[in-house]
């Protein structure tokens, strides 16, 4: 099926429900950079997203050619049950590295992984962090 129109992608996002640690872990950890912090909270915004009365907090951080958007709610929904990778509709997002054996061996003692990095019969090396909110990561090398 064809498309009148091009997409590409702008971010990624993540929902939180403490933003200040959420961007500490990415920031210091991962090493992503912010770009913006900002709120929205206007009728267009609670409309868009199918909440009434919503507004949300939000910080843009440079990963690559997109960028990673983490976002805490007004009014916060229940967490999202178990976040194990086999459950359709699990997410996460995957950021590239140069030297993931190294990254791993940086990471500081209180970031659980799943485990330490596999070199999978694609050929590609990967390993999984898990982020203060329990949000899988994908650090891979190709």
């Amino acid at each position: 099926m064809a498309t009148d129109f091009d997409a590409a992608g702008h971010h990624f996002g993540i929902i939180v429900s403490d933003l200040d640690r959420a961007v500490e872990f990415y920031r210091d950890v991962l090493g992503l950079n912010v770009l913006t912090r900002f709120s929205v909270g206007d009728e267009a915004f609670g409309t868009a997203v199918d909440i009434k009365g919503a507004s949300a907090e939000l910080v843009h951080l440079d990963a690559g050619s997109v960028r990673l958007e983490l976002a805490t709610y007004e009014p916060e929904g229940e967490a999202m049950p178990d976040p194990d990778l086999n459950r359709p509709g699990s997410t996460h997002p995957g950021l590239e590295v140069d030297d993931l054996e190294a990254v791993a061996g940086r990471l500081p003692d209180d970031v659980e992984t799943l485990s330490g990095p596999q070199t999978t019969e694609s050929g590609t090396t990967i390993m999984f962090v898990v982020d203060p909110e329990g949000n899988r990561i994908e650090l891979l090398e190709p």
